[in-house]
């Protein structure tokens, strides 16, 4: 057998299994979280988040144009972009285990025996497709998103250093270190983590060039390979731009010439001293210092697919984050300013107190012909600090988790231990760990986890190791047997890995330390770095998906490892090819049964279609505020690429505290008009009135007109003296009101005709904060000069705070509550508020335009589809109770038969049983009691089955979900009482005797 054909056959073998499944299980259309925002903007080149992803915006545009003419295909193509790369890394990783591989069994240039070649081809092939079919690659790999390019980086990198080493000694070889360095100055492009390679780079270099290998050589070269990580980094990455953005202020400010003139001048110089240093290296047979300035070039020419961001930023595209058009923004959006900081090395503790506010240079922005001081940077001083700081933010709810997670009682502040303990056990132990084992061990469900016993944990599916974590695993309910990620591995990917290290350290040490080190920079030195605080809005496993592709080599090594056992019981060859089959059963074959119905999905449109939901929910012409990554994305997504609703202005409220989205919210963008703004750039550029504080002035009801002037207003005469002898604009009053004009809300439909009794002379709220950022005073802007020409509304996730206090005035009509003036509902003050809606157009909405998503049928529901079905269920209820309070039966029934027809079955999380109550109570209603009582049974087996193995591991976990079994024991009472209403014996009979024995099993825990 000849070797490269054989390796190269195989190696794309691997890559066409990863393609096609990749490709079978690919969702259709754009995802949740940051897809929509990267397809929307790959489309029309435009700005994304920060720090930006340029180069991955562009290959994304070119695979869109494999849609052709059909814009429902984009999002397909797109997604199809991160599966050929993830195919393409499966490619890279296998001819990256098989040189490892090789180099152990085999010396170079040495005939191979077919007994190390099936050996060597076995490792590469379970090894390969282990990481194909691991949960956190497999998720990135079907979905527009950065990391799968970034994971094909890592992978092309690695390889390319394996190949250097084999060829180090022929002339010409360093072309494969500038190649390394070309690719890695394109990654930046894509995401930094490729980055995270290089000290293993260095330690490949070192072995291989050094004439001694020595201990103390080993750690110097890794000193040096952390340190060319910094540079990189910090020097080229940000410290680049930060000089080309001092260049700038120097020329724009002092000589007096243009916006970039310094930037140009920089740039000559870097080109020309990169230029003459490689010229005199030549010259002077400088060969490392030839290498390093050629790798530094090579990495500049990949980073310069950062121009992209400037020059789209220029051309003001439609989605245009933090407006990077010139030196000091872009050096911002690089710096992920907008996100904060965190402390890494030393800092405070969560109830550390402020003592002072240390000045740390200045915040320049843009002007019209200069550069302009925006405020100061200020270094908060703690009274206490610590080492390594992980337990820091201060937030309470987060304080809250430290004080739990550690034990540490109210009073009482956290210590250097309690800090280290929190490292290990919640950063490493839960949000590392945790996602390892998920991959190589087995996954409970994809509940999310905060570090309870029932959702998002690591199993194996051997019951007494799993008990001794979880509790009791005998009587499993519906929310973990069910799920489609209960994933049970039984530990044996991970034997497999674990024997493949051994093997590999015991046959080749200084190869084993390599991988070692890319396992630990790419999984435990991220843990170090990212420092996260509890309470995290989503699972993070994506961000160590390096580390779990260097496992997977050693899963790879553990067939060579296994085969070298058995060689001492049968033939070698016969050894090779039990070890190769045994493998890839308990490795990727297990891993592929187990976990494809948990990424499969290939027939889900939640993201999309819920978008839709958002937007069809608006009057012609509306202003939607929003709030979320998921409330806003996926909006943006189809209205810039399949050009729904394109009328309807979409506000994100956490961006619009930012004076440079304010700004593009008065431009008009496709075919919705500009916001009703009327301040001036001026008004609201960064540093002024980042934050107006109340001060109570008056107690009186004031037009929201008059008050916006005066907390707008440059007249020192509106403006009070602060402590520190500045005068600024105060929020004088909470006490706010808009005077309604009937004729105007009747013109533009805001109320309806046969509603126009109703019309409040005037909305009076009162402002729900103590202060105003520029969020709100874009807000005021737009509600105290909209004149009801446009309809408002906000997305139905906002957070209610976000609503400046206008709850009362708010009306749901479907996915959005809108902004309506009528006479606020009287409250019973013993009871909670009704919630407002417009039936009609609820109706309109829910039964003739939403879409669903397929959530009835399709195979798998992410976590975030499966959250928002809590939403629609609440919305088809609340419309129904509705309907049958103004006496339409017939509409509450089509509501309901409707919210039957597409909701899905399976309770996916526990409150569901809620909803499926109050729909089920509805239904009798409506005179459908075989439907109420089919979903009552089905809902009160449920919770029989939940709580019942909630009993069972309170055994030995107390306390646990304490308030699922309040609410399911709740509601079985209330079903109880309901059926008997309804005259359903039969049922009432058997739901008595769930109640009576749930109560019996937990009598004891004060029910």
């Amino acid at each position: 057998m000849n070797y490269n054909k054989t390796n190269n056959l195989l190696g794309w073998l691997c890559f066409a299994i990863a393609a096609i499944t990749y490709t079978l299980t690919l969702e259709p259309t754009a995802s949740f979280w940051d897809c929509g925002e990267f397809i929307a903007s790959a489309y029309k080149l435009q700005v994304v988040h920060q720090p930006g992803a340029p180069l991955f915006l562009m290959i994304a545009k070119i695979f869109s144009l494999l849609a052709g003419s059909d814009k429902t295909k984009i999002a397909y193509w797109m997604n199809m972009s991160s599966a050929l790369s993830s195919a393409a890394t499966i490619l890279f990783l296998f001819w990256t285990i098989t040189a490892l591989a090789r180099k152990v069994l085999a010396k170079k240039d040495e005939e191979i025996t077919s007994a190390k070649m099936i050996t060597i081809m076995g490792s590469g092939v379970v090894g390969a497709l282990a990481y194909t079919f691991s949960d956190t690659f497999w998720f990135s790999a079907v979905e527009a998103e950065v990391y799968a390019m970034s994971s094909l980086s890592t992978a092309i990198v690695f390889w390319a250093i394996l190949k250097w080493e084999h060829h180090a000694d022929e002339q010409g070889s360093d072309k494969w270190i500038i190649f390394i360095a070309y690719i890695m100055g394109l990654s930046i492009g894509i995401h930094l983590l490729n980055l995270l390679v290089i000290p293993a780079i260095a330690l490949v270099y070192y072995f291989r060039r050094s004439k001694e290998i020595t201990s103390g050589g080993t750690i110097k070269a890794l000193l040096i390979g952390i340190v060319i990580l910094g540079i990189v980094q910090y020097g080229i990455i940000q410290y680049i731009v930060k000089f080309a953005a001092y260049f700038d202020l120097f020329f724009v400010n002092t000589l007096g010439m243009g916006f970039g003139s310094g930037v140009i001048v920089f740039a000559i110089l870097v080109i020309a001293g990169l230029t003459y240093g490689i010229l005199y290296s030549i010259k002077h047979s400088k060969a490392v210092l030839n290498l390093a300035l050629i790798c530094t070039t090579f990495i500049l020419i990949g980073y310069s697919s950062f121009a992209m961001i400037v020059i789209r930023a220029k051309a003001n595209t439609t989605l245009n984050n933090n407006d990077p058009d010139n030196a000091f923004a872009l050096l911002s959006y690089l710096n992920r300013e907008q996100y904060g900081d965190r402390p890494l090395l030393y800092g405070e503790y969560f109830d550390s107190q402020p003592i002072e506010n240390k000045e740390d240079g200045n915040i320049y922005r843009k002007g019209e012909t200069k550069y302009e001081v925006a405020g100061k940077k200020y270094e908060t001083v703690f009274d206490r600090n610590t080492l390594l700081p992980r337990m820091y933010s201060r937030s309470p709810q987060h304080a809250d988790f430290y004080r739990e997670w550690m034990r540490i009682p109210e009073g009482s502040s956290p210590t250097f231990a309690h800090n280290l303990g929190f490292l290990f056990s919640y950063q490493v132990g839960f949000m590392y760990a945790r996602y390892f084992l998920w991959d190589f061990a087995g996954r409970q469900n994809d509940d999310q986890g905060h570090g309870n016993f029932t959702s998002g944990n690591w199993i194996s599916g051997i019951k007494p190791i799993d008990a001794a974590r979880l509790g009791s695993q005998d009587h499993l309910p519906p929310s973990i047997k069910e799920n489609n990620a209960y994933n049970r591995f039984y530990f044996l990917p991970l034997i497999v890995g674990l024997i493949g290290a051994i093997w590999h350290f015991k046959r080749n040490q200084k190869d084993a330390g390599v991988v070692g080190l890319l396992f630990f920079f790419t999984g435990l030195a991220i843990v170090l770095y990212l420092n996260q605080t509890p309470l995290q809005p989503r699972e993070r496993d994506y961000a160590y998906a390096g580390s779990f592709y260097a496992f997977a080599i050693w899963i790879g090594l553990g067939v060579a490892g296994i085969a070298e056992w058995l060689s001492k019981k049968t033939s070698s060859t016969n050894a090779s090819i039990a070890a190769t089959v045994l493998c890839l059963l308990v490795a990727p074959g297990l891993m592929a049964k187990e976990g494809w119905d948990d990424h499969d999905r290939s027939d889900k449109t939640t993201a999309r279609d819920f978008a839709i939901d958002y937007l069809e929910s608006c009057a012609p012409n509306a202003i939607l505020f929003t709030y979320g990554d998921n409330d806003t994305y996926p909006l943006w997504y189809v209205q810039e690429v399949e050009g729904v609703r394109p009328d309807v202005r979409i506000v994100n409220l956490s961006l619009l505290g930012t004076d440079w989205y304010i700004r593009q919210m008065k431009d008009k963008v496709n075919s919705a008009e500009p916001l009703p703004i009327t301040m001036p750039n001026s008004k609201f550029v960064q540093g002024v009135r980042d934050v107006i504080y109340y001060s109570e002035y008056t107690k009186d009801t004031v037009e929201l007109k008059d008050i916006f002037d005066i907390i707008t207003s440059d007249d020192e005469n509106d403006k009070v003296t602060l402590q520190d002898g500045s005068r600024e604009n105060i929020l004088p009053t909470k006490n706010l009101k808009l005077t309604i004009n009937p004729a105007q809300v009747l013109a533009t439909k805001t109320v309806s005709p046969e509603m126009k009794d109703s019309i409040a002379a005037t909305m009076q709220w009162t402002y729900n904060q103590n202060y105003v950022t520029k969020a709100e005073l874009a807000m005021f802007d737009i509600l105290a000069h909209n004149n009801w020409k446009r309809p408002i509304y906000f997305a139905v996730t906002v957070p209610s705070e976000n609503y400046i206090g206008l709850q009362k005035y708010l009306y749901n009509e479907g996915f959005a509550y809108r902004l309506v003036p009528l006479k606020p509902v009287p409250v019973d003050s013993t009871k909670q508020a009704p919630e407002l809606l417009n039936s009609q157009a609820m109706y309109s909405n829910v039964i003739g335009k939403f879409k669903w998503g397929n959530m009835k049928n399709a195979k798998y529901l992410d976590p975030e589809s499966t959250r928002m079905i809590a939403t629609i269920m609440k919305t088809f209820n609340t419309l129904a109770e509705k309907q049958l309070q103004e006496g339409k039966i017939a509409e509450a029934k089509t509501t309901l038969n409707k919210a039957l027809e597409v909701l899905p079955e399976k309770n996916y999380l526990f409150y569901f049983v809620l909803h499926r109550y109050y729909t089920a109570d509805l239904l009798y209603k409506v005179n459908e009691a075989g439907k109420a009582n089919k979903l009552i049974e089905e809902t009160a087996n449920y919770i029989d089955a939940e709580l019942n193995y909630l009993a069972d591991v309170s055994q030995n976990k107390p306390n646990l979900a304490m308030n699922d079994v309040q609410l399911g024991i709740s509601v079985l009472n209330e079903m109880i009482k309901t059926t008997e209403q309804n005259k359903q014996t039969e049922l009432t009979s058997k739901l008595q005797n769930k109640f009576k024995s749930l109560e019996a099993r937990f009598s004891g825990s004060g029910f």
